[in-house]
């Protein structure tokens, strides 16, 4: 799918829906433990007492959203993958909470702070995605290379 003629509808409609979701999960989620704020701070997080978790069946797909959902669908982002931040609010599937995927999403975190938020990311985000792909996108090749392994923990 070619975004390029998308994306500002696609933005509009990512920024809206991911506010709804970071809302959400920042009501619902739990703060990270010391071992989580430990984490954050390791992989850049400015404000890791912000952050919240929220362990999920599945990650939601927007609904009302139409051009967003098609291209999530289309692309095949959220399938195989276990974790999603919006803003300072991450959703992990259950089971999947390993240090690998918890610190990822949590350089996650540190990319919205550096970029200035929902409204900052998601423009360069989906701009990525459509020039490089999801596996290349600079914001994702970055993501991986903070990844660390630590022993499983709670980490919310």
């Amino acid at each position: 799918m070619n975004l390029q003629g998308l994306l500002p509808q696609l933005v509009l409609e990512a920024i809206g829906w991911a506010k709804a979701q970071a809302l959400y999960v920042a009501r619902s989620g739990k703060p990270l433990t010391e071992r989580g704020l430990a984490l954050a701070r390791q992989v850049g997080v400015k404000n890791p007492e912000l952050v919240r978790l929220l362990y999920v069946d599945q990650l939601p797909v927007p609904v009302k959203q139409l051009a967003l959902r098609q291209m999530i669908l289309e692309e095949k982002l959220f399938e195989g993958r276990a974790g999603l931040t919006l803003g300072h609010s991450i959703m992990i599937v259950h089971g999947e909470g390993d240090s690998r995927l918890v610190s990822h999403e949590l350089r996650h975190v540190h990319q919205y702070e550096a970029l200035g938020g929902i409204e900052g990311f998601m423009p360069r985000y989906l701009a990525e995605i459509d020039s490089f792909g999801y596996d290349e996108a600079p914001l994702e090749v970055d993501a991986r290379a903070h990844e660390v392994s630590w022993p499983m923990d709670s980490w919310a």
